[in-house]
């Protein structure tokens, strides 16, 4: 049996450790104890995130809504290099406007949405930049003026050192909407074809029937005096595809492309052909849709007023270009106008009215 003195001497040696544990525990630990204290801390963390109690459930609560925005952003990035853009942009589009709706409403869009007529200023004058000078649309349809500008900005170039117009885009024009009842009576059979085709190949309609009324007054049998064909006075070399048919008058035999007899008249294939002519000459011009304009009747860049009109004492009168011809189309048919049958009339120049 252990003796008496042995006990106590035990016991005092116990409680002699407590109090230098105590004395650890709450004064600064020596420099090779540190380690240990840091470790304590560490445990101290996990078992606190461990915890359950409310407070702490609603920060867990939190901490995993941020989780789950952060996930759709790390998988997306994962789409960009594997899949197609469109499947990217369709992942995270939800995931941001609901992160970040404060922001979408104390800030502008940096793309908002546009109207259809991007460049035009609320009062309906054509709007754009350009180094023709004053623009000077009017919202009155004058001699030489309308929504779409001055026939001098217009024909920019013409009289001086040669035409450079103005880059105006197919959504910067100001047009009327497409009414049969007035001067587009005439193209009235055919005004299914340019619903149909101007919706195909991305061409407003009234522009489609204003190249008709402009070059043939919507006549299907029209013939000009180059041989040009039908309602959108095709040349020869754009009725390799037409279907056989009636191109025999003189001047207009041989000019049929690749087509033998081709019907380069036909409603259908008139206008369709026209419609793409324009969408293919638009595209290429860089969306120019005013030099896209201009060609459709012969005018090309650097024309000059000598060279239009030079035809005007041949026997091929006709052969010249209208030097009215822009300010009649886009102030005139554009905006549901008979540019022929005006008061006044359209222009200053007149240079075809030596033909008659």
């Amino acid at each position: 049996m252990m003796p008496f003195r042995t006990l106590s001497a035990l016991v005092l040696a116990c409680l002699l450790a407590v109090n230098v544990q105590a004395s650890l525990s709450f004064d600064e630990p020596p420099a090779n104890l540190a380690h240990l204290t840091s470790h304590r801390r560490l445990a101290q963390r996990r078992s606190a995130a461990n915890s359950v109690s409310p407070a702490k459930v609603r920060r867990q609560t939190k901490d995993s809504s941020r989780c789950k925005i952060r996930e759709p952003s790390s998988s997306s990035s994962t789409a960009v290099s594997t899949s197609t853009s469109s499947t990217w942009s369709a992942t995270p589009a939800p995931d941001q406007s609901q992160a970040q709706p404060e922001q979408n409403d104390s800030s502008p869009s940096p793309l908002p949405a546009q109207p259809v007529n991007a460049n035009v200023v609320p009062d309906g004058l054509i709007n754009v930049q350009s180094n023709c000078g004053d623009i000077g649309a009017t919202k009155e349809i004058t001699a030489t003026s309308g929504p779409n500008g001055n026939i001098d900005w217009l024909n920019c170039g013409l009289t001086g050192d040669g035409w450079n117009p103005p880059y105006i885009s197919i959504d910067n024009l100001v047009t009327a909407d497409l009414n049969t009842n007035g001067p587009f009576a005439a193209c009235s059979d055919f005004i299914g074809l340019f619903n149909q085709y101007g919706q195909q190949f991305n061409i407003p309609p009234i522009m489609l029937t204003a190249f008709a009324m402009q070059e043939s007054s919507c006549r299907p049998d029209t013939v000009g005096g180059a041989g040009e064909q039908g309602l959108m006075q095709l040349t020869w070399d754009k009725c390799g595809g037409a279907p056989g048919g009636n191109c025999k008058e003189p001047l207009t035999w041989d000019k049929c492309g690749g087509a033998p007899g081709g019907n380069c008249k036909e409603p259908d294939f008139n206008i369709r052909t026209g419609a793409k002519y324009i969408a293919d000459t638009l595209a290429a011009n860089n969306g120019d849709v005013l030099l896209t304009i201009g060609q459709y009747n012969g005018w090309t860049r650097g024309l000059t007023y000598d060279r239009a009109t030079a035809a005007a004492n041949t026997n091929c009168c006709r052969c010249q270009n209208n030097c009215d011809y822009l300010h009649q189309f886009v102030n005139g048919w554009l905006q549901n106008i008979d540019a022929y049958t005006f008061n006044p009339p359209l222009g200053k120049f007149f240079n075809l009215n030596v033909c008659h």
